[in-house]
C-alpha cells in the first residue's frame, strides 16, 4: 500500500503561483510514475503532469505546459507541482497519484493510489 497527502493548496490570485506538495510513505519501492490530477465542478478528473521516481523524465497536459513544472524530492519521498501564471480555469480540486507503472501515463485509470485532494482557486 502507498499512502499519499498533498498540501499547498489555497486562493490565489489570477497570474500568481502555488506550490503543491504530495507525501508518499508506505511502499513506495515499486511506484515508478506519480502524477497529478484536477476535477473542477461538474467535469471529469483529467491529467495534469506526470513524473517518474526513477528516471528526469516529465510529461505535462498542454493545458499546463509552461506554466506548471513537476519535480521530486526521492529522498523525501514527496513531488511537486509548482503552478505559475494561475489562471480562474485552473480552479479544481488537486489530486496526487501514484502508478506501478514504468512508463509515464495520463489516464486517471491506470493509476492505483490516490491522495485526498486539495482545493485551489484562482479568482478573476
Amino acid at each position: 500500500q502507498v499512502q499519499l497527502v498533498e498540501s499547498g493548496g489555497g486562493f490565489v490570485q489570477a497570474g500568481g503561483s502555488l506550490r503543491l506538495s504530495c507525501a508518499a510513505s508506505g511502499r513506495t519501492y515499486n511506484t515508478y510514475v506519480m502524477g497529478w490530477f484536477r476535477q473542477a465542478p461538474g467535469k471529469e478528473r483529467e491529467f495534469v503532469a506526470a513524473i517518474s521516481w526513477t528516471v528526469n523524465n516529465e510529461y505535462y497536459a498542454d493545458s499546463v505546459k509552461g506554466r506548471f513544472t513537476i519535480s521530486r524530492d526521492s529522498g523525501k519521498n514527496t513531488f511537486y507541482l509548482q503552478m505559475n501564471s494561475l489562471k480562474p480555469e485552473d480552479t479544481a480540486v488537486y489530486y496526487c497519484a501514484a502508478a506501478r507503472r514504468d512508463v509515464l501515463i495520463s489516464s486517471p485509470n491506470e493509476y492505483d493510489y490516490w491522495g485526498q485532494g486539495t482545493q485551489v482557486t484562482v479568482s478573476s
